[in-house]
């Protein structure tokens, strides 16, 4: 008879469950473990790592948010017995929890290809499972979409303020770029927008001697 698969790889720690009071003293660097159940996937009596959304003091009632290190918000009552409650580790502690352990990242990347064809990405894929393993890498989701070859100007220009054609906006280039394989994933300043312009080349016109 083989042994049962393990369907999860976790890791059991000393702990001790917090009470909503000492929850209060926490700040958003201090580690703590939740409840590692969502509403897709229920894992029983399993904890991940997750920090405090905001300063424990700053919440109101008897609810706070957690972010675990998978990047979800989960949100309980510490004083809720019918609740899995926020844990400390604690080699004193009274309880030993089984605390999830990462399998793995998943990369959500913008990349160009040049040329983009088949096989390009062919080779791209065989270099990731030949530096990571060939069954291991494996390819969730894949958006493709060509690129024209127009390369562009890509500004953020400040949104006016006030009488229209008071004063000229002001602008800031961020990037030239082929069209369009940065302009969505760049993080504009608040109070300014972005402006994709055809790119022009600065002509230096100050005359030589």
């Amino acid at each position: 008879m083989q042994p049962e698969r393990e369907i999860v790889n976790t890791e059991k720690i000393a702990a001790r469950r917090l009470s909503l009071e000492e929850v209060a003293k926490l700040g958003v660097k201090d580690r703590i473990f939740v409840s590692a159940g969502t509403a897709e996937l229920k894992l029983p009596d399993c904890y991940v790592p997750a920090f405090l959304t905001k300063s424990g003091e700053n919440f109101e009632g008897g609810s706070v948010t957690a972010r675990t290190v998978f990047q979800e918000e989960v949100s309980c009552l510490p004083d809720d017995e019918n609740e899995a409650g926020i844990y400390l580790a604690d080699e004193n502690g009274s309880v030993t929890i089984e605390v999830l352990q990462s399998a793995g990242v998943v990369l959500d990347l913008a990349l160009f290809v040049p040329s983009g064809d088949k096989g390009a990405l062919t080779a791209l894929y065989a270099a990731a499972r030949q530096a990571f393993g060939a069954d291991v890498v494996q390819i969730w989701r894949q958006g493709l979409k060509e690129v024209p070859d127009v390369k562009v100007d890509i500004f953020e220009e400040q949104i006016p303020r006030g009488r229209k054609g008071s004063d000229s906006p002001k602008r800031d280039r961020r990037a030239v770029d082929t069209y369009p394989t940065r302009a969505d994933f760049i993080e504009f300043s608040a109070g300014w927008k972005p402006v994709v312009e055809i790119h022009r080349p600065v002509v230096d016109e100050t005359p030589t001697i």
